[in-house]
């Protein structure tokens, strides 16, 4: 029997990120089914504050009715976690995965927090205050996909959080001018400063050079947060760790892209091709084979003392 519900969430999916498109199918069906809603519910949310369709042709609209559409998922979004009955997809979809999963009140509404950053135009003067971004974004989705994978343990669950706030730099690397073309700028302020670029200039071409250097040093700082997120991998099923691990290494490699290809960086969008996909597929099954057996007898490292928000 068809579930128009999932199906809608899983072309949600294949349309808004074909980066995590192609990871997710590596789930056990179960998990699998509550990632694509869970990621239906984060893209609606994100599309109705930027007014755009599933990631794409975003316009930005007016403040106040931004304001007015936040207002109205925080309430949407309230109503689905206390129960009540939702006539939307993507809010069924949202509720379903936040009752299976015991997803907290407090973690849906960070994400929407970090929707209302991007309403009031929050600047963001150091990396911690970016971070602070990235975890309202991306970090806290990490959190919320963790427990769709079973994880409830803290230290797994700020692993978690480490990959999506990873993910999360790397974006704002690879879309620096497409958001500054937008009126938004997520790079250290006190980093423009550094090296000259007005905020209100990131995009213009004359300081592509010095962008393109700090887009490299903020691609350099996700590298900590992907080495910590790695293990976190030891503790999920496997397919699951396969998954995570292929996720991991396409957003590096869109990281490294964007950091080798300098000033050039945005002369298109920074993305990996399909045969790229498969490699870093094969890899990830690797990577998470190492990390069930052989990281699976030794004693974690310590997490290093990275900002956090969990």
């Amino acid at each position: 029997m068809t579930d128009a519900v999932l199906d809608q969430s899983r072309r949600a999916i294949e349309q808004g990120s074909k980066s995590f498109a192609v990871a997710s199918k590596l789930f056990p069906p179960g998990v699998r089914d509550d990632a694509w809603m869970l990621y239906a519910w984060c893209r609606h949310c994100d599309d109705e504050i930027d007014g755009q369709v599933l990631g794409s042709g975003a316009v930005g609209i007016d403040p106040v009715l931004a304001g007015g559409k936040l207002e109205e998922l925080r309430a949407r979004t309230a109503s689905a976690l206390r129960g009540e009955p939702q006539t939307d997809p993507v809010f069924i979809a949202f509720q379903r995965v936040a009752r299976r999963h015991s997803i907290p009140a407090r973690e849906a509404m960070d994400l929407l927090k970090g929707f209302e950053m991007d309403v009031l135009g929050r600047r963001y003067d150091t990396l911690e205050d970016t971070l602070d971004y990235a975890w309202h974004v991306a970090g806290v989705v990490g959190v919320m996909m963790a427990r769709i994978m079973g994880v409830t343990d803290a230290p797994t669950l700020r692993r978690a959080q480490d990959l999506g706030l990873a993910f999360q730099l790397t974006n704002i690397a690879r879309d620096v001018i497409e958001d500054a073309h937008g009126g938004r700028v997520y790079l250290p302020g006190v980093w423009l400063d550094e090296a000259g670029v007005p905020r209100d200039e990131v995009s213009a071409p004359a300081h592509r050079d010095a962008v393109a250097t700090i887009a490299q040093r903020l691609v350099a700082a996700a590298e900590p947060f992907y080495a910590s997120a790695r293990w976190g991998l030891r503790d999920l099923n496997p397919r699951s760790a396969w998954a995570i691990a292929t996720a991991r290494g396409v957003y590096r490699a869109i990281g490294r892209h964007v950091s080798e290809a300098g000033a050039g960086a945005w002369d298109a969008r920074t993305s990996i091709d399909r045969t790229g996909k498969l490699v870093l597929l094969g890899r990830g099954g690797l990577i998470a084979i190492w990390s069930k057996t052989l990281d699976a007898w030794r004693e974690p490292p310590p997490r290093p003392a990275l900002w956090t928000h969990v």
